[in-house]
């Protein structure tokens, strides 16, 4: 509005001007816009999300008149006792197409989209709201799941963050048309009106506005005519699943084809690591990021960077014009610079010893200078800079955190686990149990009884973040020093990833993970320096840069027999357990050892991955609905595609069962009194 004003007050005292037609449709133009602006931000707001419960408000149960029925009948001595009423499922015949092309995935997008967009508010949903997509999302495949949950979210973010509300009327449009021609007109205005007493500059700097402005109109309606909202609006999903398509439906299908999910069979370049089908979608195509970020402990307290696994075409292009040798080059020139600033420094000193002996008149002239000599000489000047803004940390996130393509089988199999926590869902009378669950529910269900015991203080006996950190810890070591390293593992490669992608929301992505877990950053800093302690990792990080993962091996190995001894030796382990993370990281790996030696190596690995699966789907659930929607801001994470699957298969406080929405009955001798609990 300030801005309005300011500007409307320059147009004012610009008048008279020969070019002050082309300014008025300008400002029109400008004011359009604004209130697109309004009304979007209007529109996303939190509280408009609270008033569009989906479906008819419930008038609530009298209970009153309900117990009082029920006291006087007692009073009189009637028999009569409560029987709860369960309400039937309804069941369709066919609860999906044959085929499930990126039509449909735009429709049923658009369906479930309408239903569970108050999940960022946190509605409470009654059966009959999530009943229906149970039963379709049980239908479907792990990609077809994938395909019809990015375009649910590609609609949360389009509703929070952008115009299409506002767009997709009636009113938008023909205003955004309007916008459009007051800047035709404006142009064609300004091209024709006498320029001669302005400057050329400025002429084509008008010239350059206008057509920015109309180029930036014309982008914004092709983006209209493609974007999803416009197709789910076109083509509503058909009454019947099993209706064959019409000729429209098949030419929308095949200009669809360009936003399916691509994947593509990707050859790894770590040997033990087969190929595997990645996502390969063109960016300005993808609606989200499509990738899995990780952060690995042990590998920045090393500082070894990490190694990309899945499309290496960049990091090819950085090696063939030699980027990475100049990074090199500079990192070593200021190490070596730091080094001769110290040297310095040090040779200050002994000289003001000196003079303090030999010369003190010349000692008390130069003593004046020592706290500055020493403040530019001690320390790397370039930590200066760097520490007023607060960037070193944030710079050892970008540099240590790593990024890949999310793989068809990482996805499958985590929605193969959420399958299975519904499916003991039905038959289980303490639902939260098994959806709360960080670990222990699927400790339980592997039926790992002899080890049940042994591990379950590790993710039930300590706050989640540590919970987290223990066994991102234990997993490095078990991935580092396992010696199967050379047979290929899915489970082993699912709980390496995952393991770096949780250390990855926890430390890099805090704000998410507030509402679940708030890391420690002087426990996360002092299992670095434990780390760092040991003789092989100090070696290994002298020599920085270190490169390859056969350094990480020597640590993670030391690390394990070091306190593999501390723990034979230290007759009061159980005390010092909780001093150290390291120490209850290594107790936890040599556990999981114990599986690998009497079961197998398969089965420690399955134990392990199905953990992470379990704490992954805990932070989604806990996480703060408000936080996973605004994540989708910055690209979506795997976590928000986890948070809406679970919602779809009603894992959650904020879903009612069948049974807490069924009714009651007082049964009578005579008569018989109902309503609903």
């Amino acid at each position: 509005m300030c801005q309005f004003i300011a500007t409307l007050y320059v147009f004012l005292l610009s008048i008279p001007n020969r070019l002050w037609e082309p300014t008025t449709l300008m400002l029109m133009a400008g004011v359009i816009k604004y209130f697109e602006r309004i009304g979007a931000m209007r529109a996303a707001s939190l509280e408009r999300f609270k008033k569009m419960r989906p479906g008819e408000p419930e008038p609530g149960v009298d209970y009153s008149r309900f117990m009082e029925e029920y006291k006087i009948r007692k009073i009189s001595r009637e028999h009569s006792e409560f029987v709860r009423v369960e309400e039937p499922e309804k069941r369709q015949r066919q609860v999906r197409p044959h085929v499930l092309t990126q039509l449909h995935a735009i429709q049923y997008g658009y369906k479930y989209f309408n239903i569970y967009k108050g999940l960022v508010v946190d509605f409470l949903y009654s059966s009959e709201h999530w009943l229906e997509s149970k039963e379709f999302f049980k239908s479907l495949e792990a990609v077809e799941a994938l395909s019809i949950l990015e375009v649910e979210l590609s609609f949360i973010y389009g509703t929070l963050f952008t115009k299409v509300d506002i767009l997709h009327t009636w009113t938008g449009l023909t205003f955004r048309f309007i916008s459009l021609g007051c800047l035709f007109s404006s142009l064609s205005i300004f091209k024709t009106s006498r320029k001669d007493e302005y400057d050329g500059f400025d002429v084509g700097l008008t010239y350059a506005l206008i057509l920015g402005g109309i180029a930036f109109d014309f982008i914004s309606i092709l983006m209209f005519c493609i974007s999803d909202w416009t197709f789910a609006r076109m083509r509503m999903p058909k009454d019947k699943v099993d209706e064959e398509d019409t000729l429209f439906d098949e030419i929308l299908t095949w200009f669809l084809r360009f936003k399916e999910l691509k994947w593509k069979e990707c050859k790894c370049h770590e040997k033990e690591y087969p190929s595997h089908m990645v996502l390969d979608r063109l960016f300005i195509f993808r609606r989200w990021s499509e990738y899995v970020y990780a952060y690995n402990l042990i590998g920045s307290s090393l500082r070894i960077k990490p190694k990309r696994i899945h499309h290496k075409t960049f990091e090819t292009i950085i090696q063939s014009v030699y980027i990475d040798r100049a990074i090199s080059v500079i990192i070593l020139e200021t190490i070596l610079l730091s080094k001769a600033l110290n040297h310095i420094r040090t040779k200050i000193d002994l000289y003001m010893s000196h003079l303090s002996i030999e010369d003190r008149v010349m000692y008390y002239v130069l003593y004046p200078l020592r706290p500055f000599l020493r403040f530019w000489f001690g320390v790397p000047l370039i930590n200066y800079p760097l520490g007023f803004f607060g960037i070193p940390d944030q710079l050892n996130e970008i540099i240590f955190t790593s990024r890949e393509r999310l793989t068809a089988e990482l996805w499958g199999f985590i929605f193969e686990e959420v399958q299975n926590k519904y499916r003991y869902l039905l038959g289980s009378e303490s639902s939260s149990y098994i959806y709360s669950a960080r670990g222990e529910w699927i400790l339980r269900d592997m039926k790992i009884d002899e080890y049940y015991e042994k591990l379950l203080p590790y993710v039930t006996d300590m706050d989640y973040d540590q919970s987290i950190l223990l066994w991102h810890i234990a997993t490095e070591l078990l991935h580092q020093t396992n010696e199967n390293n050379a047979r290929y593992d899915e489970y082993k490669e699912v709980s390496k990833t995952l393991s770096d992608y949780m250390m990855y929301l926890l430390i890099v992505q805090p704000t998410l993970m507030s509402t679940v877990a708030g890391i420690d950053k002087l426990k996360f800093k002092a299992a670095i320096a434990e780390v760092k302690k040991f003789k092989e990792a100090k070696k290994l990080f002298e020599r920085t840069p270190v490169e390859g993962s056969r350094e990480a091996k020597m640590a993670c190995n030391a690390i394990l027999d070091y306190y593999k001894a501390d723990g034979e030796r230290n007759e009061n382990a159980q005390g010092y357990r909780n001093k150290s993370v390291l120490f209850q990281a290594s107790m936890l790996a040599k556990e999981l050892q114990r599986i690998e030696i009497q079961i197998s190596n398969k089965k420690m690995w399955e134990v392990v991955s199905k953990v992470w699966v379990e704490m992954l789907c805990y932070a989604a659930k806990h996480c703060d609905s408000k936080q996973q929607a605004a994540q989708l801001n910055r690209g979506g994470e795997l976590i928000n595609f986890v948070w809406l699957l679970m919602a779809h298969f009603g894992l959650g406080d904020q879903f009612r069962t069948t049974k807490e929405d069924s009714k009651a009955r007082l049964v009578l001798d005579k008569t018989t009194t109902s309503c609903p609990v």
